[in-house]
């Protein structure tokens, strides 16, 4: 009786142990499963939130540099709104200045010599005058001594005299060095004759 009931006990013993054992391994699997989830999520939430701050971030650096465009364009275009022109009778023309000689400044406007003064000494100008967007100086040919030149810069302007009008060499760039007297020179290309270029130079009439 004793015997068996021995071994019934270790029988049941067994049973349960083992459903502890099952029951465990259920649970451990459980959890590595949950936990192999929550950090899927968590790094896909920090990757998102990695994503959202690149984002945000070029979305900055895009207004920033949308704004500075737009200060970069005001800047720009300041001097032509404060009035900086040329204006020649003899000619008909009248049209807006811009700093620099490059293609994209002399498609729109007549180009500065960079070099050269703004208001007093020599000022240097160029344009083209035959088969771009503006040819300001397409009758720049015509011009004689004795016309007048009329710049304005900001809130001063100035008449001048045609004093010369000659060809030069595309090298040769003494017509632009500084003057001491109140002097503005007109430079476009010669028609085929790319090595040389017109040169119209006029001082300040103080006479008028």
């Amino acid at each position: 009786m004793f015997r068996y009931s021995t071994i019934y006990i270790n029988i049941i013993t067994l049973i349960i142990s083992a459903i502890i054992f099952i029951g465990i391994e259920l649970f451990l699997s459980n959890y590595q499963i949950f936990t192999q989830k929550s950090v899927l999520k968590a790094g896909f939430k920090v990757e998102n939130t990695q994503t959202n701050s690149k984002e945000n971030k070029e979305n900055i650096k895009n207004e920033n540099t949308e704004k500075i465009s737009k200060e970069q364009f005001k800047e720009e275009t300041k001097e032509v709104l404060n009035n900086w022109y040329l204006e020649i009778p003899s000619i008909n023309l009248k049209a807006d200045i811009k700093e620099g000689t490059t293609k994209e400044v002399m498609d729109n406007y007549i180009g500065h010599f960079e070099e050269t003064n703004k208001e007093t000494g020599n000022i240097g100008l160029a344009a083209h005058n035959r088969g771009y967007k503006n040819n300001y100086f397409a009758n720049l040919k015509k011009m004689k001594e004795g016309d007048i030149i009329y710049y304005q810069y900001k809130e001063n302007k100035r008449e001048y005299i045609v004093t010369k009008h000659i060809i030069i060499k595309d090298t040769d760039w003494t017509y632009l060095e500084d003057t001491e007297e109140n002097t503005i020179t007109l430079i476009t290309c010669v028609e085929n004759e790319p090595e040389y270029r017109r040169c119209i130079q006029a001082i300040e009439n103080h006479k008028k």
